[in-house]
């Protein structure tokens, strides 16, 4: 019997049912182990002895250990068939390293996407343990390591922070930077002025072949004053212009589209899309609907374009046939990655809407239409632009129309295609009309918008800092420990938010930077790639790091908390205004000396009904301060939700719907309520 591990207990039901009675394949559950939190500043790493790693079991997983030894001890032959990338890399070795596999026992495979085809390709091209990409995660991990736990520490230290990160910190830089353009905008008034007709209106843009700016409404009345009712039409221009479906989604386009198109944040799209790649039950097989879903690479495979092409003879005519776009950036040609694209393109969004939850159909539709439009001929338009004359002022009307919808067929619903029909004024070329009316318009210019998501997300890769696979968590990061709250869909930096970006700059502005964590992103690579040694990266990372946050530590300023008035019951110290993890509390100055915690008083409020017992869910509070939901009979009944229960029960295991984030959702089983 042949032993297949991956990580989802997901996946490895549905690749067993691919593999036969052969193989067995088990689930590790995710990682297996990670870096202890003991030795020097609790890093888990000796940086003294060359960086040396103290690996521990993940608390919960020594069962799964012992399971997976005593099958492995069993097996002919063992295939690692984690994730196809570095991760996935990382989790493989330690498996081999913490299961005792011998090196003749064992083969590492990689599934692109989970269809019988691919899997039974995967497990005919198998190679080892490829050790470049072990280190260079080992690297980002031992980075994120000493960077988060020192930094954090610093931060709890001296501000209201309560963390701070090698990527997080420059994220949450960049949305402070904006804040404070934001802040500093001198807004300038400027108006335009519009000539009204029947059927269209022009813009004044042009005064004598100059571009022409007005600036104050005693300038407005000037031009007005010049101007008549009637125009000259001197030039009518049309022009046949080709519009190019986009690239296939890599993870980083996912992400903004679905958060621009879908409102899904980041988080939300990647748990969705890994569900969907590692197989959905679709009445006659359980497939992955989804190639991998953590890519840089926009490329698609041949097979896949030759048989999208088919479909779009077969369904839309050979004119829509298009052709297989070419990314600027330079790919690694060796990189078996693709896009993210449908396992199969006659798997339509309709065909399997039935099997789908709502926010999968809403993903799996763009997903499949983008990949699908990204291999269709291009939409053609007529572009037509009308310059108006009045005294030497010049106006202009732009017009456009679909005479082809090519790729829009198909990707209307989440592109802009309105048409903006021009009369036709061949027959007044050179020769005069009138306006109904000319008006002007008062405007101020407006600062660069707050960051959404999306928005957030391209900066970042255009930036070259952190990695699509991360930015979900740099995300959810960022708003959890209370650096920026959310209006309007935009990232707005709080006062704690400030406090940590200015003190990390005042000493760390030489790390906490774009250049610097985009460098770092390179030398990762690069020790992917064997080009560079991961253990030099380190200690010249460490050098300057340790030395920085040593002066840090000796000169950064401490903030001063708020006294409230009171003296402390237990010592007579001033009591003081603290910010943790679950916002204010009242506790005395005098800590660690003193750890007077002043308890508030909260009016017991009744949720629901309790499920287990006669009593009541009432809102309470833990220790630090957070609002939680238990019942009323405690200890007798231990019945409790960290999310506000809704007294419904979940349509698939029966447990308590809560209420978290805006959604209603499983305090199980992970089950979302839809609309």
């Amino acid at each position: 019997m042949d032993l297949v591990i991956v990580e989802s207990p997901a996946k490895s039901k549905t690749i067993e049912k691919y593999l036969g009675k052969n193989y067995k394949v088990v689930s590790s559950i995710g990682h297996i182990r990670d870096l202890a939190t003991t030795g020097k500043y609790g890093l888990g790493i000796d940086i003294d002895n060359g960086f040396k790693p103290n690996y521990v079991a993940i608390k919960g997983k020594n069962k799964v250990i012992s399971e997976l030894k005593k099958l492995v001890k069993e097996a002919d032959h063992i295939y690692l068939a984690t994730d196809p990338d570095r991760e996935g890399e990382a989790i493989s070795w330690h498996l081999y390293d913490t299961l005792g596999i011998k090196d003749n026992k064992y083969d590492r495979v990689l599934f692109y996407e989970i269809t019988k085809d691919k899997v039974l390709e995967g497990i005919k091209n198998p190679r080892k343990i490829d050790y470049n990409l072990v280190k260079s995660q080992e690297t980002r991990r031992f980075l994120d390591r000493i960077i988060g736990f020192r930094l954090s520490k610093l931060m709890q230290s001296k501000t209201s922070g309560t963390s701070a990160g090698r990527v997080q910190s420059v994220a949450l830089k960049l949305i402070v930077d904006r804040e404070r353009e934001i802040q500093a905008f001198v807004s300038e008034e400027y108006y335009t002025i519009t000539a009204k007709f029947k059927d269209f209106d022009s813009d004044l843009f042009k005064y004598q072949d100059k571009d022409i700016e007005i600036k104050s409404l005693d300038e407005v009345n000037a031009i007005l004053e010049k101007l008549s009712q009637e125009f000259k039409v001197v030039s009518i221009d049309s022009k046949n212009k080709n519009r190019a479906s986009k690239f296939p989604f890599t993870t980083s386009t996912l992400q903004q589209e679905a958060s621009n198109k879908l409102n899904f944040n980041a988080k939300k799209t990647m748990s969705i899309a890994q569900k969907m790649y590692e197989g959905i039950d679709i009445g006659t097989e359980t497939v992955g609907l989804i190639t991998y879903m953590r890519t840089d690479s926009i490329r698609l495979s041949d097979e896949f374009v030759g048989s999208t092409f088919h479909y779009i003879e077969d369904n839309f005519g050979k004119n829509y046939i298009g052709y297989v776009k070419k990314s600027k950036k330079t790919e690694n040609v060796q990189d078996a990655h693709e896009g993210i694209r449908p396992t199969s393109i006659m798997r339509t969004p309709e065909s399997l809407k039935k099997f789908l939850t709502a926010d999968e159909y809403k993903l799996y539709n763009l997903i499949y239409r983008r990949t699908l439009a990204s291999l269709m001929a291009d939409a053609k338009t007529l572009a037509t632009t009308i310059i108006l004359d009045n005294n030497d002022y010049k106006f202009k009307s732009t017009g456009s129309v679909v005479t082809f919808d090519g790729y829009l067929k198909v990707y209307s619903e989440f592109e802009d295609t309105k048409d903006t029909i021009l009369p036709d004024l061949t027959d007044k070329l050179n020769k005069i009309i009138e306006s109904e009316d000319i008006i002007y318009e008062q405007h101020f210019t407006k600062p660069k918008p707050r960051y959404t998501e999306a928005r957030l997300i391209h900066e970042m890769e255009e930036l070259g800092i952190g990695r699509p696979s991360t930015y979900a968590t740099i995300m959810s990061n960022i708003k959890d420990r209370g650096y920026v709250n959310i209006e309007d869909k935009k990232f707005v930096p709080t006062e704690v938010g400030f406090q940590v970006t200015d003190r990390l700059q005042e000493y760390f502005n030489n790390i906490i930077n774009v250049k610097y964590t985009a460098n770092m992103e390179a030398d990762l690579d690069e020790i992917a790639n064997g080009k560079i040694n991961n253990i030099d990266v380190l200690t010249k990372f460490y050098e300057v790091f340790d030395d920085t946050l040593q002066k840090a530590f000796k000169g950064m300023e401490k903030d001063k908390p708020e006294e409230t008035g009171e003296l402390c019951p237990e010592c007579g110290s001033p009591l003081v205004v603290r910010k943790g993890r679950y916002g204010e509390f009242v506790a005395c100055s005098n800590y660690p000396n003193c750890k007077y915690i002043k308890k508030e008083e909260h009016e017991t409020l009744e949720i629901i009904d309790c499920p287990n017992c006669s009593g009541k869910i009432v809102e309470k509070h833990s220790k630090k301060g957070k609002v939680f939901y238990g019942c009323n009979n405690y200890p007798k009944c231990k019945t409790a939700y960290w999310d506000k229960p809704t007294g419904e029960k979940c349509p698939k295991c029966g447990e308590m719907l809560v209420e978290k984030k805006g959604e209603i959702k499983c305090s199980s089983c992970g089950y979302t309520k839809e609309d």
